[in-house]
């Protein structure tokens, strides 16, 4: 619902001549503005081969009031998004740093735009930030609302057949893992790696460049290594016990928690939460060690296919997955879940899409058909962690529309969005009947989907 491309694409546009075209609440909207973000819907209705009636600039103007409304509200509310505000000044940072590279000087892309490099910052900076104060206030709205059992299934029964979403193939699978027997030679290697790195900090290098550089986790390692302000009990509990020793600045010795090891500093605290970076670094095995893993795994798997053994039996017996080993190696998405602090029982499932299953794992299963096993593999649990793995399809579930019986998920998680928009119309009418709205009599406003902004 939000305008994303009116935060992007920025530059390089052409002259327009300005003039205010709306105002909602406190916030005032630029008729380039419009045109900016009318091209990037152009693009968009272009490259799906869409030619509405609606105007592009009508419906730019339309999503930018929705921005600027959530924005006012935010405010009003006092939103707090002090954590995304620090990363998106270090990603204004990375583009102007882009758009420098690209004109092939700081004097050329001055030149280029018209003004001193700290302005087109500031423009970019205010424009990401009302983003995501606007994305954070319709969040905010729509975040106590549920659904019930019930109301799945009578959604699922308003729905004609054409309505319903064809649900991919999905697997059912089982698996025994292993990890290297020499991981305690992995682990101190680690160690000494992350070491290194620790004291290059202490001589002076930045926290921020080294985790940029060095560190594992996806997540943080682009931000400088800084994680989102949260309390003692939501981080694993080693690296939350570390964590609340430290003094802000301050740099931790080696901490190993689930996700590997790590060296946290404490930037700050915000109330009862803690604002920290950290650097991960995961063991990494050398090429013999893998083999043995794997000529391991293929023993196990030789031991099954000649019955000596049943697959949940070897499971059970030799698997290193504490997770799958007493269910017969049935993989589920429980560790994914706790990653994301999802912990609703309607979540879990044992059903994998394709782009949810590993690439290695994936390679195998679509080579196997029910109860065969595959050969050894290398690949990664939830956590990015490397092992070796042996592979068994249990159930292969054909593309088909979805039903009520075999994807209550994706109905639930259908339901629960159809709700959410209601609820949110009807809070955002209300709000547009309670705040400042003009709208320059060039715009069409009969075109607008809410006619609530018509105030005329």
């Amino acid at each position: 619902m939000l305008a994303a491309g009116c935060v992007t694409d920025m530059m390089g546009q052409a002259f327009v001549a300005d003039k205010v075209v709306a105002v909602v609440g406190n916030s005032a909207i630029l008729y380039s503005d419009v045109i900016k973000q009318a091209d990037e819907i152009t693009i968009e209705r272009r490259e799906m081969n869409y030619t509405p009636e609606r105007s592009a600039e009508n419906e730019a103007l339309e999503a930018l009031m929705l921005q600027k409304l959530l924005y006012n509200q935010a405010q009003i509310d006092s939103i707090n998004i002090d954590y995304a505000l620090s990363v998106i000044r270090e990603d204004v940072d990375d583009m102007v740093s882009r758009l420098i590279i690209e004109a092939g000087s700081l004097q050329a892309l001055e030149s280029r735009e018209g003004r001193r490099a700290f302005e087109i910052k500031e423009e970019l900076y205010e424009r990401l930030a009302e983003f995501q104060y606007a994305r954070e206030m319709m969040g905010t709205v729509t975040s106590g609302v549920k659904v019930t059992p019930g109301e799945v299934e009578r959604f699922f029964k308003k729905q004609s057949k054409e309505e319903l979403p064809i649900i991919p193939e999905q697997y059912v699978y089982a698996q025994i893992t292993k990890f290297p027997k020499s991981s305690d030679g992995a682990k101190q290697r680690t160690k000494e790696r992350l070491l290194e790195i620790r004291e290059r900090i202490l001589n002076g290098a930045r926290f921020d460049m080294m985790a940029r550089m060095y560190s594992v986790d996806p997540g943080s390692a682009l931000k400088g290594g800084e994680l989102p302000p949260m309390s003692k009990s939501q981080f694993d509990p080693a690296f939350g016990d570390a964590l609340s020793k430290l003094r802000p600045g301050q740099i931790s010795g080696i901490v190993e928690s689930s996700y590997g090891f790590h060296i946290i500093q404490l930037v700050r605290m915000e109330g009862e939460n803690y604002v920290a970076r950290h650097i991960l670094l995961k063991p990494i095995f050398s090429d013999d060690e893998l083999y043995e893993t794997l000529t391991i795994l293929d023993s196990i798997g030789d031991v099954i296919r000649n019955g000596e053994l049943t697959f949940a039996e070897a499971a059970l017996r030799e698997s290193d997955d504490a997770g799958t080993r007493l269910n017969g190696g049935l993989v589920t998405n429980i560790d994914a879940m706790k990653m994301s602090g999802d912990y609703s029982a309607s979540s879990a499932t044992t059903r994998f899409f394709k782009d949810q299953v590993a690439p290695a794992d994936y390679k195998e299963l679509a080579k196997l058909k029910i109860g065969e096993i595959s050969p050894a593999v290398l690949s990664y649990n939830a956590k990015g962690d490397q092992m070796g793995k042996i592979l068994s399809p249990v159930e292969i579930i054909p593309s088909h529309r979805a039903d009520m019986a075999t994807d209550y998920i994706v109905l639930e998680q259908m339901a629960l969005e159809q709700k959410k928009m209601e609820y949110f119309d009807e809070w955002l009418e209300k709000k547009i009947e309670g705040m400042y709205i003009r709208v320059d009599d060039s715009f069409d406003l009969s075109q607008f989907e809410r006619q609530a902004w018509n105030k005329k």
